[in-house]
C-alpha cells in the first residue's frame, strides 16, 4: 500500500494509476491525514457468463428488442377535452 499527498498525487497521477492498475492501493493524504483511498476498479454485478446461466436457469429472460420503439419520440395525440387529466384527477380522488 502506497501513501501520497494530494500535491504529489496530482503531480505524478499517471505513475500512481499504473500502480493501482497493477493491483495496489494508494492512500491519499492531506496534511498527513488520510482522506481517500484509490483502489483498482472491480466490476460489480453479474458477468456475461453469469447472465447466460441465469437465462438458462429461467431466472431472467433476455430483452426481446433493444432500444426504444420507433414512435417513442412522436408527439402524443391532442386531448382538447382534457379527458386524460379528468381521469387522472378522478383516480386521485378515489384514493386508488
Amino acid at each position: 500500500m502506497e501513501t501520497a499527498g494530494v500535491a504529489e498525487l496530482k503531480a505524478k497521477l499517471s505513475r500512481y494509476l499504473e500502480r493501482v492498475k497493477a493491483g495496489e492501493e494508494v492512500i491519499v493524504t492531506e496534511r498527513g491525514k488520510a482522506i481517500a483511498r484509490v483502489v483498482p476498479f472491480t466490476r460489480s454485478g453479474p458477468t456475461p457468463a453469469e447472465y447466460e446461466e441465469m437465462i438458462r436457469a429461467g431466472i431472467i429472460r433476455p430483452a426481446r428488442k433493444r432500444g426504444l420503439p420507433p414512435d417513442f419520440w412522436d408527439r402524443m395525440p391532442e386531448d382538447p377535452e382534457g379527458s386524460v387529466l379528468k381521469a387522472l384527477l378522478e383516480e386521485r380522488e378515489e384514493g386508488w
